[in-house]
C-alpha cells in the first residue's frame, strides 16, 4: 500500500490496482493548491470522515472527473447521493468488504456540518484492512478511550492522527492515542494549514521519539509505503 500526503487530511491510497482519496481539500489549501492538480488525481473511491469544508471541498469535482464512489456516514452519503453521485453509506461500528479491502467506520470526537450549515451526521474515522497492511485514519478527533477498542479487532501498521491541536488532538494527546491503538508508526495530519494549527516539526518528532515512536511529517506529494 502506498500513501501520498496532499496536505491537511488529504491522502491518496494506492491499494493494488485501486485508488482511494481521503478527505480531499486541495484547491482551498494554500499549502497544496499550487502543487496538486485535482484534475490529475485518480480515484475509484473517496472516503470522507466528516462534512467540514477542509475535508470535503474537492469531493464533488473529483467525483465528477473520476466517477469515484463516495463512502461516508449515512447523512453525508445521502447528501451526495441526492446530487447524483454514486455513494456507499456507513455508520459507526459498521464495516464493509470493498474490492480493495475491509473498511470499518469508527468513532471520532468532533463536530460535523457542511459549509452551508447543513447537518453532516456524526464524525468518524476509518480502519482499513488490506492484504498489504492495516491502517487507521482517525479523522478530526479529540483523544478518546474508544481508540482502545481498535487493537482488540485489528493490528494497525500505520495510524494517521491529527496533531495540530486547537480543533483536534495535539502532539501530546496523539502520543497517548498511539498507545491506545498500539501502533508506534504515526503519520501526522491536520497541521500547518492555517495559523491555529501550526506546529514545531522538530519538537513534535522529538516528543514522539522520546516515547519510542516514529512520527512521519510528509511534504505535499510525498509518499510512504505500508
Amino acid at each position: 500500500m502506498k500513501i501520498t500526503f496532499y496536505g491537511q487530511n488529504t491522502l491518496a491510497l494506492e491499494i493494488g490496482d485501486k485508488n482511494i482519496l481521503v478527505d480531499p481539500f486541495i484547491t482551498g489549501n494554500d499549502l497544496s493548491k499550487d502543487k496538486v492538480d485535482i484534475k490529475e488525481l485518480k480515484a475509484d473511491y473517496i472516503l470522507l470522515t466528516h462534512a467540514h469544508e477542509d475535508h470535503v471541498l474537492d469531493a464533488e469535482a473529483i467525483a465528477k472527473n473520476t466517477g469515484a464512489k463516495i463512502v461516508s456516514n449515512y447523512e453525508i452519503a445521502n447528501h451526495y447521493g441526492d446530487k447524483g453521485f454514486e455513494v456507499h453509506p456507513m455508520n459507526h461500528g459498521g464495516s464493509w468488504d470493498f474490492d480493495f479491502g475491509k473498511v470499518k467506520y469508527v468513532n471520532a470526537l468532533h463536530t460535523s456540518s457542511f459549509p452551508d450549515g447543513k447537518y453532516g451526521g456524526q464524525p468518524g474515522g476509518f480502519v482499513i484492512e488490506t492484504d498489504s497492511g492495516n491502517i487507521y485514519i482517525a479523522g478530526d478527533t479529540a483523544l478518546t478511550l474508544d481508540m482502545k477498542l481498535i487493537p482488540m479487532r485489528t493490528k494497525i501498521d500505520l495510524a494517521v492522527l491529527p496533531i495540530g491541536d486547537n480543533f483536534t488532538m495535539g502532539v501530546e494527546d496523539a502520543i497517548i492515542a498511539s498507545d491506545f491503538i498500539e501502533c508506534d508508526r504515526i503519520l501526522g495530519c491536520h497541521y500547518d494549514t492555517f495559523g491555529f494549527i501550526e506546529i514545531d516539526h522538530d519538537d513534535a518528532k522529538k516528543k514522539f521519539a522520546a516515547k519510542g515512536k516514529d512520527l512521519l511529517l510528509l511534504d505535499i506529494g510525498e509518499s510512504v509505503e505500508v
